[in-house]
């Protein structure tokens, strides 16, 4: 599993709080040659409770969980970390690893798209959307996710551990 692997850290922007310490890590075309393999190696390393669907139009988070995406087939311009935040074309095999708190919203994406979700350790993942009544909730419940026991693609020694690792110190 070869990667191209980058990172974004997105900025509270008072409608999304994104999350502080922890950056979005993307694994450009990680399953390009195996995009069947997404969904057992997630669950392989510990990142369960997965389906296989697409992404939601709106922009929306989860203040409980971090979230992975691998794209199984196809292609989508996802906006991450709100509206000030950064596009993003995904296709398949890339995956993107989204800390709990940060926004994220399908823009666009080709018709066969399809993405598998997971979280680590199961977990049920809330769902939230903009609102500005439930933030200092939110950054509570973001501020208490603690970084995964292993990276969803490359298991207990993985380089999403690795920067989360120094990040939350």
């Amino acid at each position: 599993m070869n990667s191209n692997i980058s990172s974004f850290q997105f900025k509270d922007d008072g409608e999304i709080p994104n999350n502080a310490k922890l950056p979005v890590v993307v694994y450009a075309g990680v399953f390009a040659d195996n995009p069947n393999d997404i969904e057992p190696v997630f669950n392989r390393n510990g990142w369960t409770n997965s389906w296989v669907n697409g992404v939601f139009d709106y922009h929306h988070y989860h203040t409980n969980t971090h979230e992975v995406l691998g794209i199984n087939s196809g292609t989508a311009v996802v906006l991450i970390g709100g509206e000030q935040g950064e596009q993003l074309e995904l296709k398949t095999g890339d995956v993107i690893v989204l800390p709990a708190g940060t926004g994220h919203k399908r823009l666009k994406q080709s018709p066969d798209f399809s993405v598998v979700g997971a979280y680590p350790d199961g977990k049920s993942p809330n769902l939230k959307k903009r609102d500005p009544d439930v933030r200092a909730e939110s950054l509570s419940e973001i501020a208490n996710v603690s970084v995964p026991d292993t990276d969803p693609v490359f298991g207990s020694d993985g380089p999403l551990l690795h920067q989360w690792k120094a990040a939350a110190n």
